[in-house]
């Protein structure tokens, strides 16, 4: 496994723009979600532009799709962050800021070390989960497969 790291991707639709009231709370918790992230044990990458965050990347035509893309060392490690606090938090209030998703919205593949995977790989991953089910391909913290599939 030390040839792989594990990248995701989770995409949403806002209930509003970003810049609406009602999205506020969100916002606010994106930079020190993020540093958190960057801060914790096995984290390699995440998508981002000159902001910080990747809120401002066009990744759909229907512009309250947002996207989040990161690298990890490990499943563990991810997951690890996935269950801190304060994502926790701000996810657990994620009916306040986003629709909720009729189908998957993250997925999970591996990608050689050194690699960051572009929104078009993301999308494709993602596609694949909707359209197939979890395999080595894209798959999800519940149904896993190892690096070696890959």
């Amino acid at each position: 496994m030390d040839s792989w790291h594990v990248a995701q991707v989770n995409v949403a639709r806002l209930l509003a723009p970003l810049d609406a009231p009602e999205i506020a709370d969100f916002v606010a918790n994106l930079d020190p979600v993020n540093a958190i992230a960057e801060q914790s044990p096995g984290y390699v990458w995440r998508l981002q532009d000159d902001s910080g965050n990747a809120t401002s990347i066009t990744v759909d035509p229907d512009p309250l799709i947002i996207m989040n893309m990161s690298v990890w060392e490990s499943i563990e490690a991810l997951e690890a962050f996935v269950r801190n606090g304060a994502h926790v938090a701000i996810m657990r209030r994620r009916r306040e800021f986003f629709e909720r998703a009729a189908e998957a919205y993250l997925a999970l593949w591996w990608v050689p070390v050194g690699a960051e995977p572009t929104p078009a790989d993301a999308f494709e991953r993602l596609a694949h989960l909707r359209a197939n089910g979890p395999s080595p391909f894209a798959f999800t913290f519940r149904d896993r497969y190892e690096a070696e599939s890959a």
